[in-house]
């Protein structure tokens, strides 16, 4: 699937750390074209590109890197092709509307990391000595 990912480097202040950047995403799997946005952000379009490892690989070399956008690249042909599916067409016919389910938001805390931390001690008995005269 084609995508575009925007990401955004804050210590990017100079010619040189703009070609290192360039040139990091470059190396990428996947990539088909780099373009500069502004004086901190890079445009990066092609095929599965991993958009995380890259924001690693560039923080590594430059520093403090934001992923801004990942969107998919949709071709103009399909939107145009596209056709209104029947189930909303009947729906409008018909002028009842569904209620949509409910789903509840996943709550996170941005300090919880990994799986709990499981406890456990091992209990046993004590030995039972062979000599009953002592």
């Amino acid at each position: 699937m084609k995508q575009k990912v925007v990401i955004k480097i804050s210590s990017m202040c100079c010619e040189k750390s703009r070609k290192k950047a360039l040139k990091i995403a470059a190396i990428e799997p996947g990539v088909n074209t780099i373009g500069l946005e502004g004086d901190n952000q890079i445009i990066v379009t092609g095929e599965d590109i991993d958009a995380a490892c890259l924001t690693l690989k560039i923080r590594k070399k430059l520093g403090w890197t934001d992923i801004i956008s990942v969107t998919p690249i949709i071709p103009e042909k399909k939107l145009e092709e596209r056709k209104p599916d029947p189930k909303k067409v009947e729906e409008k016919k018909g002028g009842e509307k569904k209620p949509e389910p409910v789903v509840p938001p996943i709550s996170y805390h941005p300090h919880q990391c990994g799986a709990p931390h499981i406890y456990w001690a091992e209990v046993r008995d004590p030995p039972v000595d062979p000599c009953t005269i002592m």
